[in-house]
């Protein structure tokens, strides 16, 4: 009786030891980044489409700060999610964000505060 016990726990560790394999495997084939999990499947904030591509600081603000105020799904006050929302966006693009279009962005920061009544941050 005592054999069929070992050679069970035998399989069980063998089928234990490919489902390690299995998820060690399926973890290097598609490397995903959590940032881009976030872009894909947040739903805090209903933004209007490619609204970071705007050439308008003003623009990106205003769309920002309504949709935070819209929005019942956020976790804080609108401002923080919309100014959060907003430093992902600069943060994620990094080093591919065109140096003109990360001044918008930054200065859609500057807009944002002014739209919220909060001072602007000490250059």
């Amino acid at each position: 009786m005592i054999i069929p016990v070992v050679i069970i726990l035998n399989k069980q560790n063998d089928f234990q030891h490919m489902k390690t394999q299995q998820k060690k495997s399926e973890a290097s084939a598609k490397p995903k980044k959590w940032s881009a999990e976030v872009t894909e499947n947040s739903d805090a904030l209903d933004l209007k489409e490619n609204i970071f591509e705007s050439k308008s600081a003003k623009k990106i603000a205003e769309s920002l700060k309504e949709s935070a105020e819209k929005s019942h799904k956020r976790k804080s006050e609108p401002y923080r999610s919309a100014m959060s929302m907003l430093t992902f966006y600069i943060n994620r693009a990094g080093k591919n964000l065109h140096k003109d279009q990360k001044e918008v962005s930054e200065n859609a920061k500057d807009e944002l505060r002014k739209l919220f009544g909060r001072e602007t941050a000490k250059k």
